[in-house]
C-alpha cells in the first residue's frame, strides 16, 4: 500500500516560520535620555561664564628706552565670554577660556589729563588713543595665572595738524613675567576680590611716518603695565 502524505496545516506553518524569526532577529531595545539630557544642559549652562574686566589707576606704559609713562586707566571697560575647559589627566578643571568682544572694550587715552611723563602731564594737544583688536586668552581660577592675547592699534595725534600711521602691538598680557631685549615686568595674580596685574612686551615695527620712527627709534619694545579688576558671573 502506498502512504498517503496529508498537507501540513498553513496555520502551523506560519506558527512555526514566526517562531523562527523572533529566535533570529534581535529585539529592538529603545533608550531614553531625557533625564541625562537634562542634567547635561544645566551643566552646559554652569561653565559658561560672563566676563567682565576693567582698567584701573596707577598703570605704566613705556616705550624704547624712555622713562615709563605713569598712566591713570581708570574708566576702562569690556565684556566677554568664558568657557570651563573640561577636566583631564594634564589639566584640573580651574582654567577658564576667555575671549572678549572687542566692540565692548574700552581703554582711555593717553592724553594730559591721564597721563605724565617725567611727573609733567602730556602736552594739551599730545594724544595716544588705543583700538584693540584682539583680546582672549586663559585664566586659571584656582592659581589666578592670567594670559591674554592682546593686539591693538596705537594712534598718536596732535590736535587736528598731525596724525600718524598707527602702530600695531601684539603682546601677551600676563600676571607672570614678561620680558624682552630692553624691557621687562612683573604682573600679580588674580586675587580672591578680582584684582591682577597685567604685563606685556611688545616689539614694534617702524610705520610710514619718518619723524615718529626717528623720535620713537622703531624698531623698538614697549612695555604695557595694566593694573584691572576681572570678575565672572554665570551665563543665564
Amino acid at each position: 500500500m502506498g502512504s498517503k502524505l496529508s498537507p501540513s496545516n498553513p496555520l502551523n506553518i506560519l506558527s512555526k516560520l514566526s517562531t523562527k524569526r523572533q529566535k533570529l532577529c534581535p529585539k529592538t531595545i529603545t533608550f531614553s535620555f531625557t533625564a541625562s539630557n537634562s542634567t547635561q544642559t544645566q551643566q552646559l549652562k554652569s561653565e559658561l561664564y560672563t566676563v567682565n574686566f576693567r582698567t584701573l589707576r596707577a598703570c605704566k606704559l613705556g616705550i624704547s628706552r624712555y622713562p615709563d609713562f605713569e598712566y591713570n586707566a581708570e574708566g576702562g571697560k569690556g565684556t566677554g565670554s568664558g568657557s570651563k575647559v573640561p577636566e583631564t589627566n594634564f589639566n584640573d578643571g580651574d582654567e577658564i577660556l576667555v575671549s572678549f568682544d572687542v566692540n565692548t572694550l574700552y581703554i582711555p587715552p593717553l592724553t594730559s589729563s591721564t597721563t605724565k611723563f617725567l611727573g609733567l602731564p602730556l602736552p594739551p594737544f599730545l594724544k595716544i588713543s588705543i583700538d584693540p583688536e584682539i583680546f582672549r586668552g586663559s585664566i586659571d581660577q584656582n592659581t589666578g595665572k592670567v594670559n591674554l592675547e592682546f593686539k591693538a592699534k596705537f594712534w598718536f595725534t596732535i590736535g587736528s595738524i598731525y596724525k600718524a600711521p598707527p602702530l600695531m602691538v601684539e603682546t601677551v598680557l600676563t600676571s607672570e613675567e614678561s620680558a624682552g631685549k630692553i624691557r621687562s615686568g612683573r604682573g600679580d595674580r588674580l586675587d580672591k576680590e578680582g584684582k591682577c596685574r597685567l604685563v606685556g612686551v611688545a616689539t614694534v615695527e617702524p610705520i610710514d611716518d619718518f619723524l615718529l620712527n626717528s623720535f620713537l627709534g622703531l624698531p623698538t619694545e614697549c612695555l604695557a603695565d595694566l593694573n584691572a579688576v576681572i570678575s565672572f558671573s554665570d551665563s543665564s
